[in-house]
């Protein structure tokens, strides 16, 4: 090797074993590149022009044809004799997995070698808590685990909780609802009253969570189809803090908890099967029948939770029910639910607070009008405070 050259080398990773190839150039910037003591074992011929790894090589150099090269052997003589680092543009993990490293001569084809972008966080803070010493290293340790922990055991906390009042106003609830099916049998707003003492004593521990837009709800007991935006499991609970005697709409495989499913059994919980047409069509027909005897429901037009926090499309059939049976729609919007119990990591609770603002109640007979009116005034809100709308 001449003094006015160097050897570069450059990996080409694939499914299978990585491949080095090295190349003799004009000289660079040590700041381009980042050094790494030459290894090879001895290899045979091998040709790169008409082969799949030539392409990827002459894309690389930019070049349209590869230049000439003479393999050279590269074995235990051959390494002892170059005194000189390789520059790795793009080197291997480790030099084991160097299967192929083939050197060719090149007439300083001037090609400009940069080097690729690394992201090196991980190595970097690892290399850092080690200088540090072992007190820091331990220190960052276990601030890593507190802050994985306390998410869990608030989550556990909450549960207990939750599981607790339930099982004691879950008692209540049976001894009452005999008097409640005989009195009231639609609205039943006994159990919806517990049922909002439950909520209330489950959430005010956690979390704080504010109203806004009160004066919007309708009079107790007017009948009105109430929708939401939905990202968490938490906005039960929120929702029952109103204080509304509503219906929601839930997922058939909700009412098998324990406790928890029995209770919204009594209360009086629409059950909808998914993907099936025809349980599309009682839970429509039950929604009509509450409403017409003046009761309220409350539907998620989304259908599901949001997995990443943005508003998604809404169905119609909220508002189909509020138009065939000429009762306001009221809009709420949901905000902060998502961020301390976010969809999919049911088992942790964060820190935070909750917002719900109640919206002017619409009109109409117009379905797909009372759809985007809802979603519009849903959505400006999410908007306002920083949220995603698909």
């Amino acid at each position: 090797m001449d003094k006015d050259s160097i050897c570069s080398t450059f990996t080409f990773p694939s499914s299978g074993p990585k491949c080095c190839v090295s190349i003799r150039s004009r000289p660079l910037s040590l700041k381009q590149t980042r050094l790494r003591p030459f290894s090879s074992s001895t290899l045979p011929p091998i040709r790169l022009r008409d082969s799949a790894m030539g392409t990827m090589t002459r894309s690389l150099l930019g070049l349209k044809t590869l230049p000439s090269f003479a393999p050279l052997n590269c074995g235990p003589a051959s390494r002892n004799a170059v005194s000189s680092p390789v520059l790795i543009v793009a080197g291997c993990r480790s030099n084991s997995q160097v299967d192929r490293i083939l050197r060719f001569r090149c007439p300083r084809p001037g090609i400009l070698i940069r080097k690729r972008p690394t992201v090196q966080r991980d190595t970097v803070t690892r290399s850092a808590i080690a200088a540090s010493g072992p007190a820091d290293a331990a220190a960052s340790s276990v601030t890593g685990s507190e802050f994985q922990m306390v998410p869990r055991i608030r989550g556990i906390c909450f549960y207990s909780v939750t599981a607790v009042a339930a099982i004691f106003l879950f008692a209540v609830m049976v001894v009452v609802h005999p008097f409640v099916v005989l009195f009231d049998r639609y609205r039943r707003r006994a159990h919806h009253l517990i049922a909002k003492i439950w909520a209330t004593m489950t959430i005010v521990p956690f979390y704080k969570f504010e109203f806004e837009g009160m004066e919007n709800l309708p009079p107790q007991g007017t009948p009105a189809v109430y929708v939401s935006n939905h990202q968490s499991f938490l906005d039960i609970y929120t929702l029952l803090t109103l204080g509304r005697s509503f219906k929601f709409i839930s997922k058939r495989s909700i009412f098998l908890f324990p406790i928890i499913g029995w209770a919204m059994f009594l209360m009086g919980v629409i059950p909808l099967r998914r993907m099936d047409s025809r349980c599309r069509l009682d839970c429509f027909k039950r929604c009509m029948e509450f409403v017409k005897k003046g009761a309220s429901v409350f539907f998620f037009p989304e259908g599901t939770r949001s997995k990443d926090g943005m508003l998604g499309a809404f169905k119609k059939g909220a508002f189909s029910v509020a138009a065939k049976a000429g009762v306001p729609v009221v809009p709420i919007t949901l905000i902060g639910t998502g961020n301390i119990m976010p969809p999919g990591k049911e088992g942790i609770l964060n820190s935070g607070s909750v917002k719900v603002v109640i919206h002017k109640t619409l009109d109409g007979k117009d379905a797909d009008k009372l759809c985007n009116e809802a979603r519009d005034a849903i959505a400006r809100t999410l908007l306002l405070h920083g949220c995603g709308v698909h």
